[in-house]
């Protein structure tokens, strides 16, 4: 690889003190599928794999500062955004990124949780419905986040299909609508200029799972970033995914993280064996 020419990723969300999601994932993700990753910091948390016991969030100013520090030095490639819990931030970042002519925009529209708490108030999603989504180039969301982008109940797969033609005609971006809670478990659906793919991925036996949704949106606009297109960067990053899991790390007594180093790992062991 020629570092001298390194493409660059810039993740917009949370830090996870556990270092299974949000930025900490972010950055890793980017490392491991060859980007020089940045980050502008929502919020901080105190949290572990079994849960997050506080949260502190940053003021609209100083997020509006980290990204004027990032796109005034390092112009980003591509750019992912995470969990951002209240409208002020959405604003200032949707203002921010039209500004900067940012590109390659991946939002994981971080609403609601596996569990099906709301994560964000209800102002903070009218915001990110608003303004957030009509600059991404591609939304991620899980079924309950489509179900409220889509203001429709999804059961199945042909849902899956009207559900993702609804929010890209809503809101103009593509639509990568992210299988589970029951329904084509680990197939997700791409919907991109009126046109539907499916990516079947393999299921895991991994309970593991910790910063799925971060690792995947972060791999996506890593290969954005690297000029793959839309339906390339999807597959390379549900592989990436897929061997993240399949390396079983064990930490922790809750919902544990993926390795996402899995690769620089069996590079160094490539690399023990050539000597």
């Amino acid at each position: 690889m020629n570092y001298s020419k390194m493409k660059t990723a810039l993740t917009i969300a949370g830090s996870d003190s556990c270092g299974g999601a949000g930025i900490q994932a972010d950055l890793k993700t980017m490392l491991a599928n060859g980007v020089y990753g940045m980050s502008a910091i929502t919020a901080l948390t105190a949290q572990n794999t079994m849960g997050v016991t506080a949260i502190s969030e940053v003021t609209p100013e100083f997020l509006g500062q980290q990204l004027d520090a990032v796109f005034m030095d390092i112009f980003p490639d591509a750019v992912k955004t995470g969990m951002v819990a209240n409208a002020e931030l959405i604003e200032i970042i949707a203002e921010r990124l039209r500004f900067y002519k940012a590109k390659n925009i991946v939002v994981d529209p971080v609403m609601i949780a596996t569990s099906g708490a709301r994560l964000i108030s209800e102002n903070a999603v009218e915001i990110l419905m608003e303004k957030l989504l009509p600059i991404a180039t591609l939304v991620t969301p899980n079924i309950p986040e489509a179900q409220m982008l889509s203001g429709m109940v999804i059961s199945g797969k042909s849902d899956m299909e009207t559900a993702a033609e609804i929010i890209t005609e809503k809101y103009g971006c593509s639509v990568l609508l992210k299988g589970g809670h029951r329904i084509n478990d680990a197939n997700d659906l791409l919907y991109e200029n009126g046109k539907a793919t499916w990516f079947e991925g393999v299921r895991i036996d991994n309970p593991n799972t910790h910063g799925t949704g971060c690792t995947l949106s972060s791999a996506i606009a890593s290969n954005l970033a690297k000029e793959c297109d839309l339906k390339q960067s999807i597959r390379l990053a549900k592989e990436y995914i897929s061997g993240a899991l399949s390396a079983m790390l064990d930490l922790g007594r809750g919902n544990g993280p993926m390795n996402h180093g899995f690769i620089l790992e069996k590079n160094r062991t490539k690399s023990s064996v050539s000597d």
